[in-house]
């Protein structure tokens, strides 16, 4: 397995280090893992893009100070405020459709043990009117962590947000966001790890989340984002 870590200048060229990780797993198989602490921003999905309100969004974000980037999924928004984690793990399949389910239970499974090393019992599912609503989250006193899944050319991609610190910061910034996008959402439904309890330190957190994800897994080249 490869290990990226680090991020880029800004958050455009971060985003397309990860794609550029996507694209090396297509190229010679080999898996590969990025976590770590994204720009401040607030990433929209093609949902949002549809959206009536979606200028008004973009407009709401930009206003508190937060860059405004598109993905190529589906979700809805996502905030990061800086310290807010980001992990993507990449990896070689045979059959783009099949093993979806078991790819989101192992890789959830694995964020419930980094969290639970920094001192979080998450639990499956969400609160109501979460910050992109999904069948594939954690919560511990409110939603900690939300997963999604993107597969192509034989490659899958399962990646994910964790809220460490920073809850009442994304609440504050996503609430105009889905207001302007008529998307139903309680800024109290927001969690994190110091939250519930647990140790908020960034750096802490994306290390005890790399070594979850990681596993038994040998790790064959370690790089850092230019």
């Amino acid at each position: 397995m490869r290990l990226l870590r680090g991020r880029a200048s800004d958050h455009e060229r971060d985003y397309e280090r990860t794609r550029a990780m996507v694209t090396g797993v297509a190229d010679d198989g080999t898996p590969a893992l990025r976590v770590w602490t994204p720009h401040r921003q607030v990433a929209f999905g093609r949902r949002d893009r549809r959206a009536e309100g979606y200028d008004r969004a973009q407009e709401a974000a930009a206003d508190r100070g937060y860059p405004v980037l598109e993905r190529a999924v589906g979700g809805r928004a996502v905030a990061y405020t800086g310290s807010t984690v980001a992990f993507a793990l990449t990896e070689p399949v045979a059959d783009s459709r099949g093993d979806i389910g078991g790819r989101y239970d192992r890789v959830s499974a694995a964020v419930r043990r980094g969290l639970a090393t920094v001192g979080v019992d998450a639990a499956e599912g969400e609160p109501p009117d979460s910050f992109c609503p999904g069948t594939h989250s954690l919560q511990a006193d409110g939603k900690v962590a939300g997963l999604a899944q993107r597969v192509r050319r034989q490659v899958a991609l399962t990646a994910g947000i964790v809220v460490v610190s920073d809850h009442e910061a994304i609440a504050a910034v996503l609430d105009p966001v889905y207001d302007a996008l008529g998307v139903p959402f309680d800024p109290d439904s927001v969690g994190s790890v110091s939250r519930a309890g647990g140790r908020g330190d960034p750096a802490e957190v994306v290390d005890a989340l790399e070594r979850a994800l990681v596993g038994e897994r040998s790790v064959s080249e370690r790089r850092t984002v230019q």
